[in-house]
């Protein structure tokens, strides 16, 4: 199953709902958005900095993670950023590809 890496910052208002909800709720919630999805939740961690939330979800394909990505999107409460991961072996299969490329100016 595919892997997200996922991180979110929440608007001021997202973060009053942390605070008056808990961090544990937010994990809870990720885990049932995933699971509803055929999915599961690997990992959710709380940061600070750039980042409020870093986790990794585990979802069947990319139009789940669209769906996902669109729907806390829509909430206006948290902005976040996707990374597809890819396991050694998708890097060995992609790395065995013949790929036609011309860098500029070669």
């Amino acid at each position: 199953m595919p892997k997200y890496l996922f991180r979110a910052s929440y608007t001021a208002d997202g973060a009053k709902g942390l605070i008056s909800d808990g961090g544990s709720s937010r994990v809870e919630v990720a885990a049932k958005l995933a699971e509803g999805l055929g999915g599961k939740l690997e990992s959710y961690y709380f940061a600070f900095g750039e980042d409020d939330v870093v986790g990794i979800l585990d979802l069947p394909d990319n139009v789940s993670m669209a769906a996902v990505n669109l729907t806390v999107a829509a909430t206006g409460l948290v902005v976040t950023k996707t990374t597809v991961l890819l396991t050694p072996d998708e890097v060995d299969e992609a790395a065995r590809k013949s790929v036609l490329y011309r860098g500029p100016g070669e």
